[in-house]
Order: C-alpha cells, then sequence, then structure tokens
C-alpha cells in the first residue's frame, strides 16, 4: 500500500530529524525545509498529502506561507506543529484552513493522530487548547484578528522580512521588486500600524507571531 506523502517544514533541524523518526514508519517523509518561501516552492513542486509546519519560521511565516501555496491551489491538508499555546495562533491557523495544530511537546503522542485525522478530511486540535478555543469563538463568535488585518499580504511580507533585520536592497532581492518598491511597502505598514521606529516594528513582530525570539 503507498504511503501518504508528508512535507516537513521547521527551522530547528534537531527537532526536524526527531519529527523525521515519528512519521517515516507509517508516511513518505518527501522533504524538510527550514524557511517559509522554501515551504512555498516545495509545497508546490513537491505536491505532499500532508504539510506539517511550524508557524514561525524565517522569512515567511508558516500561517502566510500555507496562504501562499494554497492560492496555488496546492491540494495537501496542513498541519501546524508549534510551540505556540497561545489561543490566537490556533485561531489563525484553524481560519487559514488548517486541518491540525498540535504542540511540539506533545508531538509524540498527538502528530500522527493529527497527519491521520487530516488525511480522513477531519481536524484534530490538541486537547491542551481545544476548550480554550472553542470558548474564545463563543465568547465573541467572530472570526479571530488576523496579526495584521490591515495589511495587504505583499506589506505582511515586507513586515516580516523588515523585522528579520533585512535591508530594503535584500527585501527587495527575495520578492522580486524594487528597492524604492521596497521601501515604500516599509512606510505604509509603519504608517498604518502607527509604528514609528525599527525597534518597535519588530516588537509588534514579535507580539504578533510574525517572528520568534
Amino acid at each position: 500500500m503507498k504511503k501518504p506523502r508528508v512535507l516537513l517544514a521547521d527551522d530547528h533541524r534537531i527537532l526536524a530529524e526527531g519529527v523525521r523518526g515519528l512519521l517515516e514508519p507509517e508516511f513518505e517523509l518527501v522533504g524538510i525545509v527550514s524557511d517559509g518561501r522554501e515551504l512555498v516552492e516545495a509545497a508546490t513542486r513537491l505536491r505532499p498529502d500532508v504539510v506539517v509546519a511550524d508557524i514561525s519560521m524565517p522569512s515567511l511565516n508558516g500561517i502566510d506561507a500555507f496562504v501562499q501555496f494554497r492560492q496555488a491551489e496546492v491540494p495537501c491538508r496542513v498541519v501546524f506543529l508549534t510551540m505556540q499555546r497561545d489561543v490566537s495562533y490556533a485561531r489563525r491557523a484553524m481560519e487559514a484552513g488548517a486541518s491540525g495544530y498540535v504542540l511540539k511537546h506533545s508531538a509524540h503522542d498527538e502528530l500522527i493522530t493529527a497527519i491521520r485525522e487530516a488525511l480522513r478530511g477531519r481536524t484534530y486540535v490538541t486537547p491542551l487548547i481545544a476548550g480554550e478555543l472553542l470558548r474564545s469563538y463563543r465568547e465573541d463568535g467572530t472570526p479571530a484578528a488576523n496579526a495584521s488585518p490591515r495589511l495587504t499580504p505583499r506589506q505582511r511580507e515586507v513586515l516580516q522580512l523588515s523585522a528579520e533585520g533585512r535591508s530594503a536592497k535584500e527585501v527587495a532581492s527575495l520578492l522580486r521588486i524594487s528597492s524604492r518598491t521596497a521601501e515604500y511597502h516599509r512606510a505604509r505598514v509603519m504608517k498604518v500600524l502607527g509604528i514609528r521606529t525599527a525597534a518597535e516594528l519588530v516588537q509588534y513582530a514579535i507580539r504578533n507571531g510574525i517572528i520568534s525570539v
């Protein structure tokens, strides 16, 4: 019987190798990538059945990467494997269309179950936050706010790259735009968010899970 194909995205190599050991008896691991842009490229090229991805990754966070390859009509399921226990991250992930949300410290007990459920077209959320997630929906009845609700996808990319300390020239090269356009987007981001300094930009990105410390 053919094994389901899984793509793993995590910038912590040691942890990724540990997850490889969990996955390989039951699934075909088609690749391991270490940042969000690599994830978009690999998912589009390899067309796995399931992607297992961290949320906090360099260049492009896992949720925004998922949105990008979903827009490219890559028909795979996504299970997020993350350290982020805050229910706001889980809401962002599920509202983006994720099939699963598992915390890294419970991966040994829950990840395989989450992948199996995803392959069946079901959703799995770790019991450690499932109750809190349900309560958050009951309390306000509205979709969770995106970390940057007033920003375009391109502005979110510029926000993350700038918060990682990349220059306008580096941002322009990665996004294949001009340096002037990169500078314009960065200025718009700061204006929309009411941010004045690079330090405030970094603080905003950390608070909203766009980059990790």
